[in-house]
């Protein structure tokens, strides 16, 4: 999972900050941006500023986007691989 902020839309109440210190952080300007292994991703921020969530803060960041007033919290989720091989992969149609 990813997740990164919109700060044109963030309205710095902090809450995902409540939620998930260690993902979120509010800046002198007031307004929060994502965290990656302790490192502030704010250059250039938005989508150009995508963080990886570890596992156990997963449902954290979540929450977080739930709460958010200014719904600037964006959450992306890979789709598994599907393919020959894959156990996800749909049967073909085959001509009988």
């Amino acid at each position: 999972m990813r997740v990164w902020i919109d700060q044109d839309l963030c309205t710095g109440d902090g809450l995902c900050v409540d939620h998930c210190p260690s993902v979120f952080t509010l800046l002198e300007d007031g307004i929060a941006y994502v965290v990656e292994a302790g490192t502030v991703l704010n250059d250039p921020g938005g989508s150009g500023s995508l963080a990886e969530v570890p596992p156990r803060f997963e449902r954290d960041v979540v929450e977080s986007a739930e709460v958010c007033p200014g719904e600037c919290i964006f959450i992306e989720v890979p789709v598994p691989a599907v393919g020959p091989g894959s156990s996800s992969a749909l049967p073909s149609d085959s001509a009988d």
